[in-house]
């Protein structure tokens, strides 16, 4: 489709996205659009030039006169060549510059009235001498590519004209289209010449600045270093062309992170020192991994979120009673932090530390605290840490270095207020060459200095003050007391055999049935049947193994249940031997007693109370003592004292005519295996001397505890609670107890004080009269 023939003073005007094409150069047209090829046929067809403008937006398909520059160049159509792909090349010779003076209508192409443009071919000498520094430019610049153009340079010393030398360069030279049109539009060639020459001198700068970083690399450059070298130049390159690379993407985003992280202002500072070291370093150097993991740890830490939500007393209660049974000191102090946290929200977090045997729910605790506060609970175990780097982190000139195990539990916890656990702290490892750990929490620990705590791996104060650290122990002998000092010490004890019992109906039954996929209707209980279980075949002071049991007789049940031959289970006493075995506990004071010389005492182990047995007896000798069942050092000298205290009393025993010096006294604690040390079963020994030698045995239902004097003074000992309970577990129904500690009477659970007769006492008198029945010696 060709359309009515073009007026005289009109000219077809083809659209192209790159200027490519001035004034005296040669070049080809790439035609991709069916109205281009038809204004490039008319063209032809009537012998005339063909108008070039250039598009203001690259990317329209089918731009109108609106969407074009009005200046252009008029090309004389040398070729019009059609490839076996269907896409039209010319092959076009610029004449001269155009300005369009209106577009026409009626044609399938652009048809405008143009004005062509004439330049003034004076040469001034200000003229002169700007061709000649563009052609020296031209020169250096082609000499400094790696293949020099030759036929450039010789174009360019043959053109006498400056206007059609600025044009050939500027046609030439690599710069954006717009650039290239604004050299086009401008008519006078001394401005023009200028243009050219400044686009040049920057060229001639980028090729200066590739070659003086070339140099400058090679000079710095060893054998390690060499990989980097086209790494180096290319970065500096972008540089200078103001592009970005992915590794600037990567610092802008640690810039970034460090500016939200909300930190205080000297570790902010010293972030911003590091990443400014980072932002000098090539990323292949071996300091830039450490100091970008450096980075990250510092905007990753939690300096300013807290998770704390609002404080709620009557729901704190709620979920502390309905995640554990008894505990009511605890309960109570947690209670009492939160609500002095409510009235005064910026006051330091307590250090606790629960002790107590294993099992009585230490742990569990914490997170119960945690769910009751409203915060995020971690927790760190301390069992066998012997290295206080494990505590604080290592320097970061180690390779491999990383924050200590507090500063990775917070960055782990995402918070600074959380519920921090350290378990085990009782088994910590000791100090030697890796340091002392132990000393290392004595920082962290204190509510006085922890506000300024300082991992050596950050070297930078963080705040600990917020968190609340709870730690866990099984005993108290073995956390050195600088570290205990700073901790509020809450003990544990174990529980009763009616605790027990409520524990496992509410917590431990419903969860080992979801353990063994078992349902409430498929197997259950008898309540005779879980009071068998604590009492046969568990005898500890919490409730571990007796969840472990519950898990068995559950694990017997889901096997029936999976094979078929089971539907619903009413678990009795009596299915206990099948499932569980024999009986493993019986009541050991009615086997041991009965018999002068036999007295039972109460001991205090850090599993719980037990009880134990003091065996005398008399045998023709030289008056030795012998003692055996691997008593420590405190308890052989309690047995020397018990033996002394009968010596000296023997007229008020009605012993008088007794001759140690031709006896041999044998005091034996059974269980020989196990380790017993403690003055506590001196009142237990001095009662088994006196049973044996006045022949009248001790009551079997009775036990006692309490460290005697010479004087004949029963002394107070510690662990009343652990050992009134285990000999409630024991089939005991009386205990002779230190009247120095009937303070801790309200420690005991009102059921087992009930249970219990407790008889107090001052003198070793008192408890002969309470313990001994009436015999040959009475």
């Amino acid at each position: 489709m060709s359309g009515p023939s073009l007026p005289k003073d009109a000219t077809a005007i083809l659209a192209v996205r790159k200027l490519e094409l001035f004034p005296g150069m040669v070049t080809v047209v790439t035609i991709g659009r069916e109205p281009s090829a038809i204004a490039a046929q008319e063209a032809i067809k009537s012998e005339r030039a063909l108008g070039l403008l250039l598009q203001r937006d690259p990317a329209e398909d089918e731009p109108g006169p609106e969407g074009l520059y009005r200046v252009g160049t008029l090309a004389h159509i040398l070729r019009f060549i059609t490839t076996p792909d269907g896409s039209h090349h010319l092959i076009c010779h610029g004449e001269q510059r155009f300005r369009v003076v209106e577009f026409l209508e009626g044609w399938p192409f652009l048809v405008a009235r143009i004005v062509r443009v004439r330049e003034d071919e004076t040469l001034s000498s200000a003229l002169e001498a700007r061709l000649v520094t563009l052609r020296q430019q031209v020169q250096e610049y082609a000499e400094a590519l790696p293949m020099p153009p030759l036929e450039l340079i010789n174009a360019i010393q043959q053109l006498n004209a400056p206007g059609p030398a600025a044009d050939l360069v500027t046609g030439l030279m690599d710069i954006k289209a717009p650039d290239k049109q604004d050299i086009l539009e401008t008519f006078d060639v001394r401005e023009r010449l200028d243009k050219v020459l400044a686009r040049m001198a920057h060229a001639l700068e980028v090729i200066h600045m590739s070659r003086k970083i070339t140099e400058q690399t090679r000079e710095a450059m060893n054998a390690q270093q060499r990989e980097f070298l086209l790494r180096e130049q290319l970065k500096q390159i972008q540089k200078e062309l103001g592009d970005t690379d992915e590794t600037a993407a990567e610092l802008d985003a640690v810039a970034k992170a460090i500016a939200e992280a909300k930190m205080p202002e000297g570790v902010e500072k010293q972030a911003r020192k590091e990443l400014k070291r980072l932002q000098r370093m090539p990323d292949s150097a071996a300091e830039y991994s450490m100091i970008r993991t450096y980075l990250d740890w510092l905007t990753e830490l939690p300096w300013s979120r807290e998770s704390e939500a609002g404080i709620d007393i009557a729901e704190a209660r709620r979920i502390l009673d309905a995640d554990h049974y008894g505990l009511e000191k605890i309960k109570k102090r947690m209670l009492e932090y939160l609500a002095v946290r409510k009235l005064n929200p910026g006051g330091k977090s307590p250090i606790l530390c629960f002790v107590g045997p294993p099992g009585v729910g230490k742990t569990s605790l914490g997170q119960s605290i945690a769910h009751a506060t409203g915060r995020r609970f971690v927790h760190a175990s301390l069992g066998g840490v012997h290295d206080e780097a494990e505590i604080r982190g290592h320097r970061r000139t180690y390779i491999g270095a990383l924050p200590g195990s507090i500063i990775q539990a917070i960055h782990g916890a995402g918070t600074r207020n959380p519920v921090f656990m350290l378990d085990e702290m009782d088994k910590l490892g000791a100090g030697g060459f890796h340091g002392d750990p132990a000393s290392a929490l004595l920082e962290a620990l204190d509510p006085e200095q922890n506000a300024t705590f300082r991992d050596n791996y950050l070297g930078l104060p963080f705040d600990l003050s917020h968190v609340m650290f709870i730690g866990t122990a099984n005993v108290l002998d073995t956390i050195p007391s600088p570290l205990r000092d700073r901790m509020e010490v809450i003990q544990l004890p174990g529980y009763t055999e009616e605790e027990k019992l409520e524990i496992a109906r509410r917590y431990l039954v419903a969860r080992q049935l979801g353990v063994h996929g078992l349902t409430a209707e498929q197997c259950a209980f008898e309540e005779a049947t879980l009071t068998a279980i604590v009492r046969d075949y568990t005898r500890e002071a919490g409730v571990r193994n007796l969840e472990r049991e519950i898990g068995s007789v559950f694990r017997h049940v889901a096997m029936g249940v999976a094979e078929g031959t089971l539907a619903a289970v009413r678990v009795k006493p009596e299915d206990l031997a099948e499932i569980l075995g024999p009986p493993r506990f019986e009541s050991e004071s009615a086997m041991r007693s009965g018999r002068p010389g036999v007295a039972t005492g109460l001991a205090w182990t850090p599993v719980g109370g037990d009880i134990l047995f003091i065996e005398a007896a008399r045998m023709p000798g030289s008056g030795k003592l012998l003692l055996t069942g691997q008593l420590g050092e405190v308890m052989k000298e309690s047995a020397q004292a018990a033996l002394s205290l009968l010596k000296g009393h023997l007229g008020e025993l009605g012993l008088s005519g007794e001759d140690f010096e031709q006896l041999d006294v044998h005091i034996h604690v059974p269980a020989g295996a196990t380790p017993k040390d403690g003055p506590s079963a001196g009142i237990a020994m001095f009662v088994a001397l006196v049973s044996l030698f006045t022949g009248r045995s001790v009551r079997g239902d009775t036990a006692m505890t309490g460290e005697i004097s010479l004087r004949g003074l029963v002394l107070p000992v510690g662990g009343i609670k652990e050992k009134v309970l285990a000999a409630l577990r024991s089939g005991i129904t009386r205990v002779v107890l230190p009247s120095r500690n009937r303070k801790e009477l309200e420690d005991i659970p009102p059921a087992a004080r009930e249970r219990l007769q407790i008889l107090w006492i001052d003198q070793v008198r008192e408890a002969l009269d309470a313990v001994l029945e009436e015999g040959p010696g009475g």
